[in-house]
């Protein structure tokens, strides 16, 4: 009965997120709807271009699977396995290295995004009610708010070895002042705020040495970056490179930057405006992996995490690549 009471809170909170336009999820890189009933089936694949040291020239982003319900919050499983959220669906869905779909998790609380921490805990920001939480082996909370108001919609997140827990909200409460924001949530479980400057703070993820936090801003041209502290803070806030394949609308210039991913050299693979872009840990746009459809999320899974997973609404497509992804963490 828990089940179904909360499927149908659910389909009442699409609705309503629907009706956010702009700021929901009838926009591109808005945190995951599912692909729109009358849109046709995605084609099979796109060609990437040749990016040296990245993704050899001609190598196909192959559609894995389509029909699913709004993937979103990629990340490696401990078996090396892809696993995604299915937000509208609670659940969190696998697909091994055979291409094999199965449902790994139930009643996620409308998990949007997930990964495991040091511990192997799998940690989750929720949409019901909004907020980070442990998933598995034991459920819990671990924020709800912060200060004296909660969060308006937890989209992201990045978990670093000490055991804290960087996560966006980016919708916050226009109506009360609150701003979308970048958190973090401390080893010892304190809430501080990193920015709340961000027009639509979006994905996240940190360098492998977790020195630099980068932030994708959906609704604005850049990726922000913050040089870490000891005590898990941001400084040195600033654009760390601005996006390509910019689209001009009435509130301004838009990435549609949404997920992040990072590989072992340093490099970010940002889904954004036009697929996958591709940049140095210097902030020189490479290039751009097309995909078939609109890029949302993105994770580095399989055989020595040299496989590319791209999830764009309601499908996945994978691509083989040289570079392979940071092996210091699931995400």
């Amino acid at each position: 009965m828990k089940s179904k009471a909360l499927m149908v809170v659910l389909f009442c909170l699409v609705g309503s997120t629907f009706a956010l336009g702009q700021r929901g999820e009838g926009q591109r890189g808005g945190g995951g709807g599912g692909g729109r009933a009358d849109q046709p089936p995605p084609p099979l694949f796109t060609v990437a271009p040749d990016i040296p040291g990245v993704i050899a020239g001609g190598t196909k982003m192959q559609l894995v699977k389509e029909g699913f319900n709004g993937a979103q919050g990629a990340t490696q499983a401990p078996d090396g396995s892809l696993l995604f959220t299915e937000r509208m669906a609670n659940k969190i869905s696998k697909i091994d290295k055979d291409d094999n779909v199965t449902t790994y998790m139930e009643d996620t609380s409308a998990t949007n995004s997930f990964s495991f921490d040091p511990k192997g805990r799998a940690i989750g920001v929720q949409w019901m009610p909004p907020g980070v939480a442990v998933l598995a082996p034991t459920k819990s909370t671990l924020a709800d708010k912060f200060e004296d108001h909660g969060f308006g919609r937890a989209n992201d997140l990045a978990l670093d070895k000490k055991g804290g827990v960087y996560f966006t909200d980016d919708l916050g409460f226009p109506d009360k002042m609150i701003k979308p924001a970048v958190y973090y949530i401390k080893p010892d479980g304190g809430v501080i705020m990193l920015a709340n400057n961000i027009a639509r703070p979006n994905g996240l993820i940190l360098s492998p040495d977790e020195r630099v936090l980068y932030v994708a801003n959906t609704n604005g041209d850049s990726i922000v970056a913050f040089d870490i502290q000891a005590d898990g803070s941001g400084r040195n806030q600033r654009d760390f490179v601005k996006l390509e394949n910019l689209r001009q609308t009435d509130t301004g210039v838009m990435s549609g930057a949404d997920g992040i991913t990072i590989d072992g050299a340093g490099r970010l693979y940002v889904t954004a405006n036009g697929g996958v872009q591709v940049i140095s840990p210097q902030g020189r746009h490479l290039g751009t992996i097309p995909i078939p459809r609109g890029a949302q999320n993105i994770a580095f899974a399989g055989p020595d995490k040299k496989t590319l997973y791209v999830l764009g609404g309601n499908a996945v497509y994978k691509a083989p690549m040289l570079a392979e992804g940071y092996k210091g963490r699931a995400k």
